[in-house]
């Protein structure tokens, strides 16, 4: 089964590579060279943002709400198995209440599912040891204090790390 380290990234809203002027600051960049593999939970927004991410890593991605343009290439959800660990994504997750058994009912042999949406970072244990996984957004932090991505390492059926890790 081995050992994948994975970049978790949600709501980059990156058009042409940009998003208000701006590009996925370099220590982002640094990170996704350093994994395995980028699972996007959605929101990328722009094709070229997806085969960019796809230059540095294999990526998986969800369709966002904000992916109008990406319909035909992404899907809603999915579900893969990744070094032994059942791993699915959706974009928006619903309300943060009764989230746990929502997730729980839609992905009930997933290990670990992730998600985006909201902006707002998630890692926390759901039903039955479910972990829920929102890396947040490195490029729009809304209310949230600073930008964030995700860290998943999945090793021999396991999920031996998960972080949120809050950009400088």
């Amino acid at each position: 089964m081995g050992s994948i380290r994975a970049v978790v990234l949600a709501d980059t809203h990156l058009v042409e590579g940009r998003v208000l002027g701006r590009d996925l600051r370099s220590e982002v960049w640094e990170m996704i060279e350093a994994s395995d593999l980028v699972l996007h939970a959605g929101d990328v927004v722009d094709s070229g943002t997806l085969e960019r991410l796809r230059q540095f890593a294999p990526t998986y991605a969800v369709l966002g709400n904000n992916d109008v343009g990406l319909a035909d290439q992404l899907p809603e959800t999915l579900t893969m198995d990744l070094a032994g660990v059942n791993v699915a994504m959706v974009h928006d997750s619903g309300p943060r209440s009764g989230r746990p058994r929502r997730l729980r009912r839609r992905f009930p042999g997933a290990d670990v599912v992730v998600f985006g949406h909201s902006h707002i970072p998630c890692d926390e244990i759901g039903l039955e040891g479910q972990l829920l996984f929102n890396p947040g957004s490195p490029t729009t932090r809304r209310s949230q204090p600073c930008c964030t991505v995700g860290r998943l390492v999945l090793m021999d059926g396991r999920i031996a790390e998960h972080r949120i890790i809050e950009l400088s």
